[in-house]
C-alpha cells in the first residue's frame, strides 16, 4: 500500500489518482472515518482532469494505529504527504475533523504548496462550550461519546450514521443502508485509542488563530440541519475570522451532506476550485 512516514515514524496511507502533472485536490476525512469517505468526490474531480489525493489520518483506516500524537498539532503533519508527493498549488478540502486539520495546516503551509481551502461541516473555530464560547456544545456530550466508545465501539458506530450524521433520523428522509454500512466499516477499521483521543482533538481545539492566519481563499460549505456540528457555532463564526472567506449553506441538509447529496455539493466544489 502507498505510505508516507511522518517525522515521528508513523506511516500514513494515501490514495493518489489522476494525471501527476494536473492540479492536485487533496481530501481530509472526518472522525472516525478514512480516505474512502471521499470516493464520490475523488472520482468526480479525476474525471475532470484533476489529480486527487486522500490520506487516512493517523490512527484511522489503513494508517498506523497510534496510541500517541492523536491531536490537531500532529494531524497537521499531513504536510508529510504534501512534501512526499512534492505537491504544489493544492486545493485542500476537509470535512468535520478534517476541516480542522485543513485549517491548522493551511495556517502554516509553505508558500506555493496551497492554493485554496474548503471546510465542509467543519469543527472550527471551536466546538465545546466554555466561558469564551458560551453557545458551544456541553462537555457532557463529548464525555458521552468517550463513554460509549469505551463500552461498545461497534454498537456506538452503528447509531451515529443511522441517526444524526446523515440526518436519517428526520421524518421523510430517504435512508441509505449502504452509507450507514460504509460509515461503520470505515470506523471499525481504525484504532480505538486514536478515535478516543480524537474526540478531544475535534471538540476542544481552538482554531481561531489558525483561521486568522490563512491567506488563501476559503470556502465554507455547511448543512443548515447539521446535528453534529451546528452551523451557528461553526461556519457562521469561522467565515468572519478568515481574510477571504465565502459561506454557502444548504437548507435541510445534514452533517454528511457531500455523501448524501454529491450531485449538489460537487458542482459547488468544482466552481470554487476553477474560480
Amino acid at each position: 500500500m502507498p505510505m508516507v512516514t511522518t517525522s515521528d515514524g508513523t506511516n500514513l496511507y494515501y490514495k493518489d489518482w489522476g494525471p501527476k502533472d494536473a492540479q492536485p485536490v487533496m481530501f481530509h476525512h472526518g472522525w472516525p472515518l478514512s480516505a474512502d469517505d471521499w470516493d464520490s468526490q475523488m472520482l468526480f474531480f479525476m474525471s475532470r482532469g484533476y489529480r486527487v489525493i486522500a490520506h487516512d489520518r493517523r490512527g484511522h483506516g489503513r494508517s498506523d494505529q497510534t496510541d500517541t500524537g492523536n491531536d490537531m498539532e500532529t494531524y497537521a503533519a499531513v504536510a508529510a504527504v504534501v512534501k512526499g508527493l512534492d505537491l504544489h498549488e493544492v486545493v485542500h478540502i476537509g470535512h468535520s475533523t478534517g476541516g480542522g486539520e485543513v485549517a491548522r495546516y493551511a495556517a502554516r503551509a509553505q508558500r506555493g504548496r496551497i492554493a485554496k481551502a474548503v471546510l465542509i461541516g467543519a469543527v472550527p473555530p471551536v466546538m465545546v462550550k466554555s466561558d469564551k464560547n458560551p453557545d458551544g456544545i456541553a462537555m457532557e456530550v463529548f464525555d458521552g461519546f468517550r463513554d460509549a466508545l469505551s463500552r461498545n465501539r461497534a454498537e456506538f458506530y452503528k447509531g451515529i450514521p443511522s441517526g444524526p450524521f446523515y440526518g436519517f433520523n428526520r421524518e421523510g428522509v430517504e435512508v441509505s443502508q449502504g452509507l450507514i454500512d460504509n460509515w461503520w466499516r470505515q470506523g471499525m477499521a481504525g484504532g480505538a485509542k486514536a478515535h478516543y483521543d480524537c474526540i478531544k482533538a475535534f471538540s476542544e481545539t481552538d482554531f481561531t488563530e489558525d483561521l486568522e492566519a490563512i491567506t488563501v481563499p476559503v470556502l465554507f460549505l455547511h448543512g443548515e440541519d447539521d446535528q453534529i456540528v451546528p452551523i451557528e457555532n461553526s461556519a457562521h463564526k469561522a467565515v468572519r475570522l478568515v481574510r477571504d472567506g465565502t459561506l454557502r449553506t444548504y437548507p435541510g441538509l445534514s452533517h454528511g451532506l457531500f455523501a448524501t447529496h454529491p450531485e449538489v455539493v460537487n458542482p459547488d466544489l468544482l466552481a470554487f476550485v476553477r474560480a
